[in-house]
């Protein structure tokens, strides 16, 4: 790896990232519940030397930190759990519970890793403020709330574009289950688009006994759930990608009594507008159709939660931020995705409101001698190895080691292909 001045201290920063990191991942919050994590981030911040402005956009901190005159780089970290019970084993593993947006208490858990793009974060800003010589221009360092569930959004319209420094470039991160060291990412579609739905379905409750003097609405919630699995198979081509999950299904609450209404949460991922636009018609279609058939008495309510667009990276500044991975990550560990992930991501929208450019990476945490073949093919081909955890399990955590110090490194390098005259090698 290409050493910088900006690297100079890392290793003996790397204990505290450590605690840090472990505090922050056994004290979990929900999005825009995000209190303590925001109290830590910023506490942090003003001491090593940053301007920082606390409740942005709810729960999000903003750090501006400037040298000489250049650019200006935004960094991103989200900082939100996900209501998940851990199930990791470790010793710093998460106990605590929340309330979530309908009022039940859940447990929570860091399952998507924004405990340590928190952790990456401060370690970078903290060397930015120690080496402010050996860059120029503006860092905005940039803590979001509720990643997923339009916390950017909510930065966005607290007038994020005119309260801070205008980036000439975005840049974030995310850790997942690739081998540490790995980093992957692509020009233009990085990240699938994600429309998120509350679906209420209407029926006329009754007695178990005598469901002829009734309109099940468990049956046909059943019956929705069952075509809904049709529009991909059927409606989408295979050379076209889209998934429609079902995530949260309640109706009743005895079993001899059949209730008034049933209610389900959907998510729609798509990685092409029109295949957006197709999915998104034909998921109302279907929802709407089978209350018809079912004779419900009312048309259901289909309620928008959340909805972001395809997180897209510029192809310029993601070929100049690939430079800055390779430098610090090796030739050979910067992957370019054959298509976006199906996953999704609401960071493009600070870029996009803005109209400047961004790019998005991936960056892996799992342990490498639990991939057999680490091959860039091997793993985009054939799925993950026995062992290896996916975001959002009860099982996942990355691995604290080399993961910090790596998700470090490679904010520096990226963000130095702008920050540090010679892109990687200059001071």
């Amino acid at each position: 790896m290409r050493a910088t001045p900006l690297f100079t201290g890392l290793d003996t920063q790397l204990p505290a990232l450590r605690d840090l990191y472990q505090d922050l991942h056994a004290h979990p919050e929900l999005a825009f519940q995000e209190v303590r994590t925001a109290g830590v981030v910023a506490k942090l911040l003003r001491a090593q030397g940053w301007e920082v402005t606390e409740r942005v956009g709810g729960t999000g901190v903003v750090g501006v930190l400037g040298s000489q005159a250049g650019p200006v780089v935004l960094l991103r970290a989200d900082m939100d759990g996900l209501p998940v019970l851990e199930a990791t084993g470790l010793p710093y593993a998460s106990t605590r519970t929340g309330v979530d947006a309908d009022g039940a208490e859940v447990p929570v858990m860091h399952a998507c890793g924004h405990d340590m793009h928190v952790t990456c974060l401060l370690g970078a800003t903290a060397l930015l403020a120690v080496h402010r010589e050996a860059w120029r221009g503006t860092v905005v360092a940039v803590f979001q709330p509720a990643e997923e569930v339009s916390g950017a959004q909510a930065m966005i319209d607290d007038g994020f574009a005119e309260r801070f420094p205008r980036p000439d470039v975005c840049l974030a991160q995310h850790v997942g289950p690739l081998p540490a060291g790995v980093a992957a990412t692509r020009p233009g579609a990085v990240m699938s688009a994600s429309d998120s739905f509350d679906v209420r379905l209407f029926g006329r409750g009754g007695h178990g006994s005598a469901p002829e003097n009734t309109v099940d609405p468990v049956v046909m919630a059943a019956a929705v759930v069952m075509r809904l699995q049709t529009v991909v198979s059927r409606e989408v081509g295979a050379n076209q990608a889209a998934v429609v999950t079902v995530g949260s299904l309640h109706s009743g609450t005895k079993e001899n009594i059949i209730p008034d209404t049933a209610e389900m949460k959907l998510n729609i991922r798509s990685s092409d507008p029109a295949v957006r636009t197709k999915v998104l018609a034909a998921v109302e279609r279907i929802v709407r159709a089978e209350a018809l058939a079912a004779g419900a008495p009312k048309e259901p309510e289909i309620t928008p939660l959340n909805s972001f667009p395809l997180t897209m990276n510029d192809a310029d500044a993601t070929a100049t931020a690939t430079a800055g991975l390779e430098a610090v990550l090796g030739e050979g560990q910067v992957w370019t995705l054959p298509q976006p992930v199906t996953g999704s991501e609401d960071f493009g929208a600070f870029g996009a409101s803005m109209g400047v450019p961004s790019v998005f990476w991936h960056f892996g945490g799992a342990d490498p001698a639990l991939f057999p073949d680490p091959s860039p093919a091997a793993l985009m081909g054939g799925g993950l190895p026995p062992g290896v955890a996916y975001n959002h399990s009860p099982q996942y955590a990355p691995l604290q080691d080399p993961t910090i110090e790596l998700g470090v490194r490679a904010l520096l390098g990226a963000a130095g292909q702008w920050l540090v005259r010679g892109g990687g090698d200059a001071g």
